[in-house]
């Protein structure tokens, strides 16, 4: 397995130039329109801010859901957006068929994850020894492996009832499936390690990046790792896998590789919006009371967003200390982060064209990492992004 991209030199030298172009654009991406009503950008690009908030409302949903497209708008007007699609191009993994499966082995697992286990498990090789499935739920991918490559499998799961399910499934199925239920995160769950041939899909944050912190040491035979979640684990400060990657980042920062929601559901979608809009018609009414100002927004209780926009706003103000006058015309403040919310969605398209870029970031920074560990890395997508926008997937191999 050769330690390249495919596309553009080695893992490293895309490390790199990926860093390169973040750092030099960082004012394009860093700041979110959600906090801060008009980014720096918006006066260094004052064209390119007109050009995104005069965007009609069909155009702005045209782009949102097709990221080329929105970059070929955006190029003519912000160079750097061309130079984005040719270093976030990666390829296809190599595919191999896989022997099919009855119907009993679909039984629970939802549809689209089903086509999520299906892709991952044709685009990983078969492995040489046995498997250890990290954060395995109930077990899918470790059965689905299974019964395609004829190997022993464990999975390990933090979730006492999931882990009944996957063993109950195991059984089902007549695979030699072990559920080990244990804290990925412990320092003894990584002595399942050794030995084995490790797949990891959609391992959250510091879940599939704790596997490769200890890869020198731990003795796999190799990774198959769809990382998902970057920000989850991060607490004050991302902490690179590898040696050469600098690029300061935070879990704010670091949210914005995750950001796409081209798989929700409509009804999904549209909450989201009137939920967004909640929000930012709450900070434009704590603006007015308290000046204008950068604030944190931790996450809103979803129980404060079943019922009203003012008891909301209550709610929040409570826990902020906000100060609420007797009289507020809430009607005016709801319209207010509407207008903001439309605002917001046009300016976060040029912060949007960035996110991919991020994204393969991280990965190279954990493709990198297993090399340094003594792997040879092949990085590539294994599935279109419309059944998953989390579809990239490090193959390492001692």
């Amino acid at each position: 397995m050769k330690r390249e991209t495919g596309v553009r030199g080695t893992n490293r030298e895309r490390l790199m130039e990926l860093q390169a172009v973040l750092e030099a654009h960082q004012a394009l991406w860093r700041a979110s329109p959600f906090r801060i009503r008009r980014p720096q950008w918006c006066e260094q690009h004052p064209a390119l801010a007109e050009a995104v908030l005069g965007l009609d409302e069909a155009t702005l949903e045209t782009f949102i859901a097709d990221a080329a497209a929105c970059h070929a708008w955006l190029a003519p007007r912000l160079p750097i957006a061309g130079a984005l699609g040719r270093l976030t191009d990666l390829p296809p993994l190599p595919a191999r068929a896989l022997p099919p499966t009855d119907r009993r082995f679909d039984w629970t697992i939802p549809g689209r994850k089903r086509e999520q286990i299906e892709a991952f498990a044709a685009h990983t090789p078969a492995a040489p020894a046995p498997l250890l499935e990290w954060c395995a739920g109930k077990g899918h991918l470790g059965r689905r492996l299974a019964l395609a490559d004829g190997v022993p499998v464990r999975s390990l799961e933090i979730d006492p009832v999931l882990c009944g399910d996957a063993a109950q499934l195991a059984a089902r199925a007549g695979v030699a499936q072990t559920v080990v239920c244990a804290d990925a995160l412990d320092e003894r769950s990584h002595d399942c390690v050794q030995d084995h041939a490790v797949v990891a899909l959609h391992a959250c944050g510091e879940l599939h990046r704790s596997l490769v912190r200890r890869a020198a040491q731990a003795g796999a035979h190799g990774y198959r790792i769809a990382p998902c979640c970057y920000h989850l684990g991060v607490a004050d400060a991302y902490r690179p896998l590898s040696r050469d990657a600098s690029l300061a980042l935070d879990a704010d920062d670091l949210r914005l590789a995750v950001t796409e929601t081209v798989t929700a559901p409509r009804h999904v979608r549209r909450r989201l919006a009137r939920d967004q809009a909640w929000k930012l018609g709450f900070i434009a009414l704590r603006n007015e009371l308290e000046g204008e100002a950068a604030r944190s927004f931790r996450p809103v209780p979803s129980r404060w967003l079943s019922g009203d926009f003012a008891g909301f706003c209550r709610a929040l103000a409570g826990r902020e200390g906000v100060r609420l006058p007797d009289a507020v015309d809430w009607a005016h403040w709801l319209a207010v982060g509407q207008r903001r919310r439309d605002e917001v969605r046009r300016l976060e398209l040029v912060r949007h064209a960035f996110r991919r870029a991020l994204e393969l970031w991280l990965v190279m920074d954990l493709a990198v990492g297993l090399e340094e560990a003594g792997f040879a890395v092949q990085a590539g997508s294994f599935c279109d992004r419309v059944l998953t926008p989390r579809n990239l997937m490090v193959l390492a191999q001692r």
